[in-house]
């Protein structure tokens, strides 16, 4: 027998968390005998990590093969954004996101206009920036180009190097008005309590604000719609288990290891990767590389592909990008 602070310590870190996430699946799908139907598993954020090892620990261990997986502004491969000093990459995952939040102030965000935002990021910006100092020309042109999409102050893009950091970023953009952007969707604002201190030192706008009507909304269903009366604590956001977790070197890894192996196990997987082009928290752009540098694994090029729609981490909260993502969920099911 162990204690429970014991118990809890291998209970809260990554591979613990997929094996019994994994079992329970497959306990449910062998107690209702649905091991024969056609089975969709679905993660967000921290579940997007989850899910290719999810699919991959059931394919390998337990003998069960998912038709199709969606991960919803997942947190896909954090390592992306290592080694900023010497790297593009760090700096490629948040240009986009910041311009698309730029374009939608302006009324101007479109698929067409992204576009060309990500052509630029894989193009001449990266390029930009992997020479450095040897090109002054297509440094000076990249720091013009970057205050044009950004909308930022020339003299902090300037002092930046054209390397934008997602929190000085979320300070400096509503600056005047004395407000914060939230990492989740920078275009959500809240009062900076600490407009002078050189740090931030509130919380992300948008998480706290979401707390009281999201946990009334909850236990409201829960005990009044639902009828289960507990007396058990409802956390929308679990603070106690966030300091608990074991934020190990298996979390750096990701989970595109997992996707790969997946997707060349079983060549009827189907992979649907969702984002919100305003999400500075998982930027859509490092899915958008991750899947580029994959080998295509037959001839079906949407067998694993990106989609974008305006909005941020909950992306779906608009109604607009709520249809258009269902839309295409509903057209991965539908084929077979």
């Amino acid at each position: 027998m162990i204690g429970d602070d014991d118990a809890k310590k291998q209970f809260y870190n990554p591979q613990a968390d997929v094996e019994y996430l994994s079992r329970v699946i497959y306990d449910w799908l062998l107690k209702n005998r649905r091991l024969q139907a056609r089975k969709y598993l679905v993660g967000e954020s921290y579940g997007g990590f989850r899910g290719p090892r999810i699919t991959h620990y059931l394919q390998t261990q337990l003998g069960v093969a998912m038709n199709g997986v969606v991960l919803v502004s997942p947190y896909l491969n954090p390592t992306l954004d290592d080694n900023g000093d010497v790297s593009p990459l760090a700096w490629m995952l948040t240009l986009p996101s910041i311009a698309a939040a730029h374009l939608e102030r302006q009324g101007q965000l479109s698929d067409s206009a992204m576009r060309q935002v990500i052509d630029y990021t894989r193009g001449d910006y990266a390029v930009a920036l992997m020479k450095g100092r040897t090109d002054p020309q297509a440094t000076e042109a990249m720091l013009q180009q970057v205050t044009r999409m950004t909308g930022l102050d020339p003299a902090y893009v300037r002092r930046s190097g054209g390397r934008l950091e997602t929190q000085a970023y979320l300070r400096e953009v509503f600056r005047d008005k004395g407000e914060l952007g939230s990492r989740y969707d920078s275009n959500v604002t809240a009062f900076d309590p600490f407009p002078n201190d050189a740090e931030q030192r509130a919380n992300d706008p948008l998480l706290d604000s979401i707390i009281a009507p999201t946990t009334t909304a909850m236990v409201d269903f829960v005990t009044r719609v639902v009828g289960w009366k507990i007396d058990a604590q409802y956390r929308a956001l679990n603070y106690d288990v966030n300091k608990l977790w074991d934020w190990n070197d298996e979390l750096r890894k990701g989970a595109v290891t997992q996707l790969r192996q997946s997707v060349a196990i079983d060549p009827k997987l189907r992979v649907l990767i969702a984002h919100g082009w305003n999400d500075l928290s998982c930027p859509f752009m490092g899915s958008v590389l991750t899947v580029d540098q994959m080998p295509a694994m037959g001839s079906d090029s949407k067998r694993v592909q990106v989609r974008e729609y305006p909005g941020g981490h909950m992306f779906y909260n608009r109604a607009d990008s709520q249809a258009a993502f269902r839309s295409d969920v509903k057209a991965m099911y539908q084929t077979r």
